[in-house]
C-alpha cells in the first residue's frame, strides 16, 4: 500500500507541484487548499503524513496544528510544516505545537521528499516492546507509543516519545544532542540540535512535576535522573 501524504497549500501551484513529486516518488497524495477541507478529510480518513502550510485563507496553520494534536483520533499524525515563514520562532513556535518537522518554501521538492521519507521511517521505526516504569509515576509503553503520569495518559508526539523512551532505557546516561538526532534521524539527521531542547521543554511541561527528572546536562545534553 502506498502511503498517502496530505498536503494543504493555498497556492494551486505548489499543490500540483508537490503532488507530480509525490506520485514520482510512490506516494499517493490528497490535496487540499484550505484548512477546513483537512478537517472534514480526517474525519473520516487518516493519512500516513500531513504538509501543512502556515498561511492558509481560513484558518492559520498553527491553529490546524493545534486542532490536529488536541483529537485523540487524529494526534499521532506527523506533521510537516511546510511554509514561507521562515523565521526562527515561527519555527520553533511549530515544534512547540506537536509539528514533527518545518521546512522553508525555498526548499526543493527532492528535500521535502527526504524530509517525508525520514518523518515515516522514524514514525514508524521498532523500539522494542518493554514497558519502563520510572519513580512509580511515569510508565512508557512501547508497544502502545503511551506515556502516562500517574495513571493519566499524557498526549506526547512521536518524537517526544522516542526521546523520552531512549532516556528511560538507561537512567543516568547522558545523551548529547547529536546523540539523540542520530537516535531519532539516523542518516537523515537534517535538522538542528536546537530542536531537541524545544522537545525537551515541552516534554518537561507535558509531565509537569514528574517532568523534573529530565536533567540538562550543561554543554553535554540531557540525562534523566531518579
Amino acid at each position: 500500500m502506498k502511503k498517502v501524504i496530505a498536503v494543504v497549500d493555498d497556492e494551486p501551484d505548489i499543490l500540483q507541484l508537490l503532488e507530480l513529486n509525490l506520485s514520482k516518488s510512490g506516494f499517493s497524495s490528497v490535496c487540499f487548499e484550505d484548512g477546513r477541507s483537512l478537517l472534514e478529510y480526517l474525519k473520516t480518513e487518516e493519512p500516513d503524513l500531513i504538509v501543512l502550510d502556515l498561511m492558509l485563507p481560513d484558518y492559520d496553520g498553527f491553529d490546524i496544528c493545534k486542532i490536529i494534536r488536541n483529537q485523540q483520533k487524529t494526534k499521532h499524525i506527523p506533521i510537516i510544516m511546510f511554509t514561507a515563514r521562515g523565521e526562527s520562532m515561527d519555527k520553533i513556535l511549530g515544534l512547540e505545537l506537536g509539528a514533527d518537522d518545518y521546512l522553508d518554501k525555498m526548499s526543493s521538492p527532492r528535500e521535502l521528499i527526504a524530509r517525508i521519507k525520514a518523518v515515516l521511517r522514524r514514525s514508524n521505526q521498532p523500539i522494542g516492546t518493554t514497558v519502563i516504569k520510572l519513580n512509580n509515576e511515569i510508565t512508557i509503553d512501547p508497544q502502545k507509543y503511551q506515556v502516562r503520569v500517574n495513571d493519566e495518559i499524557i498526549s506526547v508526539t512521536t518524537t517526544e516519545f522516542n526521546i523520552i523512551h531512549l532516556l528511560a532505557m538507561h537512567p543516568g546516561w547522558v545523551y548529547s544532542r547529536n546523540q539523540i538526532l542520530d537516535h531519532l534521524w539516523g542518516n537523515d539527521k537534517i535538522v538542528i540540535d536546537r530542536t531537541i531542547d524545544v522537545h525537551i521543554r515541552n516534554l518537561r511541561e507535558k509531565l509537569g512535576d514528574a517532568g523534573r527528572i529530565i536533567k540538562n546536562v550543561r554543554g553535554v545534553g540531557y540525562k534523566l535522573e531518579l
